[in-house]
């Protein structure tokens, strides 16, 4: 597979990644079972095989468990941490933690963030994370204290670079101002069916009620050098529903479009979906999360899809419902 070096690190990822979200199987606090187990290690092997060497995962998916099933990996294939990059995020925290009655939340204090990174470690078992990301804006945050937790972890070498989910220009910016340690990686929502960091840039000056504001994201991340990673880059399989399947106009329309350009290329859904975010000249990283070995190899065959200009739009007109201005 074709990769892509982060900039402001040593890091070379493949341009697809696998997310581990479902690895746990159920968002409840039951162990994890012998078939959760299986389906992890048939995953990792697959994404491994296919190329694909960055595995992102996030404190709270499957309340741990998804963590704790990647661990399999380790007995299943010898030396493969060495080979591999692990993401974890941090950040977000469930109603009741720890106290009964206490709200869901964020939490970007010093404390929380070593604590979920330590607990990830844990899981994990492993002495290092490649990466570590913030998960989602905590309106309460105080840079300095951020700022605090990232030396100490990058300082005790248990965590090794350090990014963001889901955060604007302007937020990246102001954590930037205190952190010493560069901001490499800013994770979001992007899709066909979710393409509003793209379409910010098309419809400026436009009168579009209801659309979604990016505040320039792409534009910041691409100017600063931040890898954006797309999570539910195909849109949580909404876009390989059949037609009749489907109310919505433009989603009907952009999966007929997929179903003729995949026939056409002889390829497989995932590889058009997938291959519509990597034309994109931001180098934009897919994060696909399939539990599945087929799925997982028919996404991966989006890395020898090049679509041309014209396919490319076709999709992004399709998928938005309305023409270009």
């Amino acid at each position: 597979m074709k990769t892509y070096q982060i900039s402001n690190s040593d890091l070379t990822v493949s341009r697809i990644a696998y997310g581990c979200m479902n690895l746990g199987g159920a968002w409840d606090d039951q162990s994890v079972t012998a078939a959760n187990k299986k389906t992890a290690i048939a995953a990792i092997v697959t994404a491994c095989e296919s190329g694909i060497n960055l595995f992102d995962h996030a404190d709270i998916y499957m309340r741990g468990k998804s963590e704790r099933a990647f661990a399999e990996i380790w007995p299943a294939i010898p030396g493969i941490r060495d080979n591999i990059i692990l993401q974890s995020k941090c950040g977000i925290r469930f109603p009741d933690d720890p106290q009964k009655g206490m709200p869901g939340r964020y939490d970007f204090s010093c404390e929380h963030i070593i604590r979920s990174v330590e607990g990830s470690l844990k899981r994990l078992q492993t002495d290092y994370l490649d990466i570590l990301l913030l998960h989602r804006p905590d309106p309460l945050i105080e840079p300095e204290e951020v700022a605090r937790a990232f030396s100490d972890l990058r300082q005790s070498g248990k965590v090794r670079y350090f990014g963001v989910s889901n955060h604007t220009g302007a937020q990246i910016a102001l954590l930037q101002k205190f952190v010493d340690q560069p901001l490499i990686i800013n994770q979001v929502e992007l899709s066909l069916l979710h393409s509003h960091l793209i379409d910010e840039g098309v419809t400026f000056n436009q009168h579009h009620p209801g659309d979604c504001r990016t505040e320039g994201t792409l534009s910041y991340c691409r100017l600063h050098d931040i890898l954006i990673q797309a999570w539910s880059p195909v849109a949580g399989g909404r876009l390989f529903k059949n037609e009749w399947e489907i109310e919505n106009p433009a989603q009907k329309s952009a999966a007929a479009l997929l179903q003729k350009m995949s026939a056409e290329k002889q390829t497989s859904l995932e590889a058009i979906a997938l291959g519509w975010l990597l034309r994109h000249p931001a180098q934009i990283q897919p994060i696909i999360g399939t539990t599945k070995p087929a799925r997982i190899r028919a996404s991966v065959l989006a890395d020898n899809i090049q679509l041309t200009r014209e396919e490319w739009y076709e999709l992004f007109i399709a998928a938005r419902g309305a023409s270009m201005p």
